[in-house]
């Protein structure tokens, strides 16, 4: 199963599920998790071959649905999921594959589509750091930058660094292999009818009104939000309003619904 950063476990409220973005871990949601941890569990996990979590051959959307159905299964349905990026997909596949584990769903800056851009250039800056020769995260965002790596993204990649092992808590070679099908989404015939926030950046491109068709055919019952002046990074740069934004939405009453 998932490696698990749990937080308020005995919490009676609609436990939450939050699934990182690629590169990412379960950690670097620790501050908004615990925030909104007041009134309900929240379980960040670090996704397969990212962090702790198992290092596997493949990195699908329907086998990280998969794993984020294992951790619902284990904690007990339904919850609420939240999922950035790569973890937005994710989420976005086990609403549509398991409905029934998913009472509310945000999906932040990333639409169920195909992109054509990679993130390879990410790896192999990544690859590129003397890893040996470093004894502080400063040394190897140093590094990165030197290959062309943008302040934000150092400080965010060296989070997945273990300094004790000199490597990172990544499986690169595994995500290479798989970055067609982590820049795609599945074909599935089905839709979710829950509640949905589609939360973006209001600089980023991620999101655009020509997805909006695609987006209501799989969920219906989706809404669309904007956090003024941030990126792709939305929660990252801006986490309090992101968090205000998240925490209205669950527990916003739906015409009467819970």
């Amino acid at each position: 199963m998932l490696n698990l950063i749990d937080h308020a476990p005995e919490s009676p409220g609609t436990p939450l599920l939050i699934a990182h973005g690629l590169f990412g871990s379960g950690r670097n949601w620790g501050v908004i998790a615990k925030r909104l941890s007041d009134t309900r569990r929240v379980i960040a996990v670090d996704m397969r071959n990212h962090g702790l979590s198992p290092r596997e051959k493949t990195n699908s959307y329907t086998d990280m649905a998969g794993d984020l159905a294992e951790v619902i299964d284990h904690i007990g349905a339904p919850v609420d999921v939240l999922g950035h990026s790569m973890g937005g997909k994710a989420a976005m596949a086990l609403a549509l594959a398991r409905p029934e584990l998913v009472r509310r769903l945000v999906v932040a800056d990333i639409a169920p589509v195909d992109y054509t851009h990679s993130q390879m250039e990410y790896i192999t800056a990544m690859r590129g750091v003397d890893l040996e020769g470093i004894t502080r995260r400063s040394e190897a965002a140093e590094q990165l930058g030197a290959l062309g790596v943008e302040p934000a993204l150092q400080s965010f990649f060296t989070q997945s660094l273990d300094l004790s092992e000199k490597r990172w808590l990544l499986n690169l070679d595994a995500l290479e292999a798989n970055m067609p099908d982590i820049m795609s989404f599945p074909d599935l015939d089905s839709r979710f009818d829950g509640q949905t926030l589609f939360l973006t950046g209001g600089t980023s491109h991620y999101v655009t009104s020509e997805h909006r068709p695609k987006i209501r055919s799989l969920f219906p019952e989706a809404h669309f939000a904007k956090i003024p002046d941030t990126g792709h990074w939305l929660h990252a740069e801006k986490p309090r309003d992101f968090e205000a934004a998240v925490r209205t939405f669950l527990t916003m009453d739906f015409e009467g619904s819970a």
